[in-house]
């Protein structure tokens, strides 16, 4: 007994050894990751299906007769083949049914938009469409497998005839593994795999049933790691509302109003309410609280809710029973060989099948009329009537495709008397014809099979492809930045003395307000610049000079300063930007030397120059204590520069002594009408340098004019706007319009007499139907009509002078009909050159004394002779961290005027 135990232990130790526990864990795992992943959650590439998706439409095939099922009763079916639970079977009924293209529907299948789900499966009925009929089935081509149990027959895969993934779209979660094939435009699929059969390139992108935009630049064709940005349709129906028309992908109209709702909850957003008004279509309206600007408004939605998601696509599929991360123009590519290998076994099946009727047509025919049955009656055996009808037959046996066999003289000894009594030679060989006629058009369609794929192709369109145009319009979109569009829903304030700053301190100095996603710059006494983020309450240093709310690639904003120099007590004074830097991080304005202060600081926002008045102390040695200096004369330069000498006397005091106008000039703007936004990036049409009081003109579609200002966050829909101009007093608007009560097309000219910012001026006829055709702001137009074919002329072409057609009237004036009324397309020609004017001689001007002026040439060795001149040392030469070589400056000296002298400093370059 020990030694049985003994060695029973032993082999128990083995068996440890040979099968360890982690060794098991890691078989079962694999095995259920497998499964899970090629039997539940990834799709097959043959038919776009996954598993419990294919045996639901299997058994929707089986239970077919034409009329609606009850779900609950094709659930039942569905459990024959599929070995899971019922709630997964509904499921994916309702999600293929509520995608509207292969099943045909009745009853409450709820709504995508609204997220409201289906009714229970006793409730709702379902039956296969005409199109799942057409493209989804054939026995002949399936490849059969027995069920889970056995007891049936279930298909390995359908064979789809039409990229059925792509249109549909899949999501699903495996263990390690996940797959998102976002849907596309059924239509553009069809075109796409045209393309493919003809040698072309294709490229698609996805479509959604809720509508929106979407921008596909990162598109990547669906690969692991590509996105596209999706967002609402939003219309501004007035100052005060705004409308969302479609949703994106993902989203319903619940979870995109409570995202509305929590933005204006922690102040992101300010509206009064929302209120949902979706019914056939989606309609929720946003009303704004006073004051609210609407386009800010509609990039702060963008921003902060779900009016724009991201969506990353990762196209896995199942090919050879393996998953594959593929493109979905792979995906198209391969489902579109498969439809032509399909369509190419269909056919080949079909052309067997006539042979047969052919060749057995013909047996028929030769057995009765040649009387063949009667020389069978004096046969005693079966296999007598066999060699009898074989040999009645062997003459023409060689006008057949294949041998003639025993099968096909048995079928011919069970033709019925009655049938061989009424037969119809001439009906026979007219079936015949029909047969052969079929045959010939099947073997030339095989001979060609990519162009009887084409226009099998061509035929889906036709007959499915009305109501399924795209859906979601294709669009780039501009990069919303949060902080601007945020509203300002908190306070800043700041402790000066104890160095705090923050939202929360609300018994020190209020500076502005902001949002709690902001940026806020700090500068300090001794020369020390900060920027951190908004908190309720921060340390960044004593002795706070200025604080303001951060723009980041801001270069509009320079800050003036003037700074003492700790180790060498010289004061210098320069002009910066700090467009981006390292949150939390200090930089220093000055050269970094301990003692070094700030003892002049004013910050611009549109790069204003001050002029400022100095004051030296009464001990220095300069004979000139006090003097003005223009910040203008100095250049703008980064954080780090050093800046210009001021003075290298103690300063007593710096004043401003007048304020100074922007040294920036204007701003460049540019248009770009794909996204319908300005820039400064050079992207788009070029409108022109704008300063502080100009304005943009813009014409739209409908027939109005409206001025706006310059600001970034404008919106002007690309599809409604016909013209984006800056505006000019003097400019001449030209229009070509239809009027819808006269049935006429006119032209007019004139000027903008209004000048209200921000308002519509409908410059076209309000009759029904009228409509803007052509607008431009070029002085002399000119305009081409093509001219359609009439009976007693050809097409042609006529072009007018717009000055000679009309007059420059008031914006309100109806115009001059247009010569031609009738044409089939107008369009601007070139404009003709303005005329140029001489200008009258200039008389010469009287020569005048030349001012008196001084020059002196100071070298930096004789930096002594400034100051013995009692001058004070000027802003003269610019001074960077790193050493330069020596730099000579040149002093004009004024005459005196009055009591006080200025001085005219040179600067180096």
């Amino acid at each position: 007994m020990e030694e049985n135990g003994a060695a029973s232990e032993a082999e128990d130790s083995e068996l440890h050894k040979k099968l360890p526990i982690s060794g098991l864990y890691e078989n079962w795992f694999l095995d259920y990751a497998s499964y899970v992943i090629l039997e539940r959650a990834v799709p097959a590439v043959e038919d776009g299906f996954k598993p419990v998706q294919r045996r639901i439409m299997h058994a929707l095939n089986e239970m077919d007769d034409g009329r609606f099922n009850k779900v609950a009763n094709v659930v039942g079916s569905s459990m024959q083949y599929h070995p899971h639970g019922d709630a997964s079977i509904y499921d994916a009924i309702v999600n293929i049914g509520q995608k509207e293209l292969l099943f045909d529907t009745q009853g409450n299948w709820g709504d995508v938009r609204t997220g409201d789900s289906a009714a229970a499966a006793r409730y709702i009925e379902v039956r296969l469409s005409k199109f799942a009929k057409e493209i989804v089935f054939n026995d002949d081509t399936t490849e059969w497998q027995l069920s889970y149990d056995g007891r049936k027959r279930e298909p390995v895969t359908l064979p789809v005839k039409f990229p059925l993934l792509l249109s549909l779209g899949v999501e699903g979660i495996a263990v390690g593994l996940s797959t998102k094939i976002l849907p596309h435009n059924f239509c553009e699929l069809i075109e796409a795999s045209i393309s493919i059969l003809q040698g072309k390139e294709a490229t698609i992108f996805p479509d959604f049933m809720t509508g929106g935009q979407i921008d596909i630049s990162n598109y990547n064709d669906g690969h692991r790691g590509g996105k596209v940005r999706v967002r609402a349709r939003i219309e501004e129906e007035d100052k005060k509302m705004l409308v969302i028309r479609d949703i994106p992908f993902g989203t319903t109209t619940t979870s995109l109003i409570d995202s509305i709702v929590k933005a204006n909850d922690g102040g992101k957003i300010k509206i009064k309410k929302v209120v949902d008004n979706t019914a056939a279509d989606v309609e929720i309206q946003v009303h704004l609280a006073p004051g609210v600007s609407p386009d800010i408004t509609i990039d702060a939605l963008y921003a902060f809710t779900e009016c724009e998601v991201s969506i990353s696509p990762n196209a896995c599929i199942i090919i050879a029973e393996k998953p594959h991360f593929v493109g979905v123009t792979d995906i198209l590519r391969h489902n579109t060989h498969q439809t032509v290998h399909l369509l190419q076994r269909e056919l080949e099946i079909r052309r067997s099948e006539l042979l047969e009727k052919i060749l057995y047509g013909s047996l028929e025919k030769i057995f009765i009329e040649n009387r063949i049955y009667r020389d069978i009656e004096e046969c005693e055996t079966f296999e007598a009537v066999i060699r009898t009808i074989d040999k009645g037959l062997a003459p023409y046996k060689p006008q057949f495709y294949r041998e003639i066999n025993d099968d096909d003289i048995v079928a011919l000894t069970e033709i019925r008397i009655k049938r061989i009594s009424k037969y119809d030679g001439f009906k026979a060989d007219e079936l015949m014809r029909k047969w052969q006629e079929e045959l010939t058009v099947t073997e030339d369609n095989l001979a060609h099979i990519t162009r009887f794929a084409i226009d099998y192709f061509r035929d889906l369109l036709k007959k499915y492809g009305k109501g399924r145009e795209r859906r979601t319009e294709l669009r780039a979109f501009n990069q919303i930045a949060a902080n601007i569009v945020a509203a300002n829903n908190q306070k800043l304030y700041v402790n000066r003395a104890e160095g705090f700053i923050g939202y929360g301190l609300k018994k020190d100095e209020y500076v502005m307000d902001c949002s709690d996603i902001d940026d806020i710059i700090v500068f300090r006494g001794d020369g020390k610049c900060v920027v951190t983020k908004i908190q309720e309450k921060v340390f960044v240093g004593k002795d706070i000079i200025y604080c303001a709310v951060f723009v980041k690639n801001d270069e509009r904003k320079v800050y003036n300063l003037v700074y003492l120099d700790g180790k060498t007590g010289v004061s210098y004074i320069k002009r910066c930007q700090i467009t981006a830097v390292t949150r939390d991080r200090e930089y220093d304005l000055t050269q970094g030397t301990p003692k070094s202060k700030i003892t002049y600081f004013t910050a611009n926002e549109n790069g204003e120059a001050e002029v400022i008045s100095v004051s030296l102390t009464a001990q220095s040695k300069a004979k000139v204590k006090q003097f003005d200096f223009s910040f203008a004369e100095l250049l703008i330069k980064n954080r780090s520069a050093m800046g210009n000498i001021l003075s290298k006397y103690p300063i007593r005091k710096i004043i401003l002594k007048q304020a100074g106008r922007s040294t920036l000039g204007g701003v460049n703007m540019w248009f770009d009408p794909i996204i319908g936004r300005l820039n400064r990036d050079e992207r788009g049409e070029y409108l022109g340098n704008f300063g502080p009081s100009d304005h943009i003109l813009v014409i739209y579609k409908d027939g109005t004019y409206e001025l706006t200002n310059f600001d970034l966050t404008n919106h002007y829909e690309s599809s409604d706007v016909l013209l984006v101009r800056k505006f000019d007093p003097a400019i001449l608007v030209t229009g070509i319009y239809f009027d819808g009560g006269q049935k006429q097309h006119f032209v007019k000219r004139f000027n903008i007499e209004t000048s209200s910012v921000d308002k519509k001026f409908l410059f076209i006829s309000d009759t029904k139907n009228s409509k803007l055709l052509l607008a431009t702001t070029d002085k002399r137009p000119r305009l081409e009509l093509l001219i359609a074919k009439t009976p007693q002329k050809e097409q042609h072409s006529e072009e007018y002078l717009i000055e000679e057609l009309v007059e420059v009237r008031g914006w309100r004036a109806m115009g001059n009909k247009l010569p031609a009324d009738k044409f089939k397309e107008a369009r601007w020609l070139a404009p003709l050159p303005e005329p140029v004017e001489e200008a009258p001689a200039e008389e010469p001007a009287p020569e005048e004394p030349e001012a008196a002026t001084q020059e002196i040439v100071v070298a930096e060795e004789k930096q002594e002779t400034v100051e013995e001149a009692a001058e004070p040392i000027p802003p003269s030469a610019e001074v960077s961290e790193e050493e330069e070589p020596v730099q000579t400056t040149t002093i004009k000296k004024e005459p005196k005027k009055g009591k006080g002298r200025k001085s005219q400093l040179g600067l180096f370059e």
